[in-house]
């Protein structure tokens, strides 16, 4: 019974996944921009970061399980998904936070680049999948 469970599963976890991803991107932090002060919106996203990355790792990991059985190919980008984002949590997001604090423009911009085509391929990767899954 469990099996026949799997593959719903998967898809419903991948689609916390992309929607979660999609809308702290494209939503929150447009949104907090829009309406704070730079300074106190560049405090909240400094914030809402670190959550925001264990959020992707953890669900990226239980998506990564719940496909195995189900869609190997799937499972593996998954997976990547899981490991590029311990990187952007434990590299990139404090180099970031780095160039900021010491006014390294032209490093925060290139970082935070990194960062926004990194977040993009995640989204656009669990797009994949979701619709790998629900096919």
């Amino acid at each position: 019974m469990l099996d026949s469970l799997l593959p719903g599963a998967a898809l419903l976890v991948t689609a916390w996944l992309f929607g979660g991803m999609f809308l702290f991107s494209a939503g929150f932090a447009a949104f907090v921009f829009k309406v704070l002060p730079v300074a106190e919106a560049r405090f909240l996203i400094r914030q809402a970061f670190p959550p925001f990355y264990l959020f992707v790792l953890g669900l990226a990991a239980i998506a990564t399980a719940l496909c195995w059985t189900v869609d190997r190919w799937s499972a593996l980008v998954l997976g990547l998904i899981a490991i590029t984002t311990v990187s952007a949590r434990q590299v990139l997001m404090p180099a970031i936070n780095a160039a900021t604090d010491r006014g390294e423009k032209r490093r925060f911009a290139w970082l935070h680049g990194v960062s926004v085509l990194l977040t993009l391929s995640h989204i656009i990767a669990s797009a994949v999948v979701l619709i790998r899954l629900a096919i």
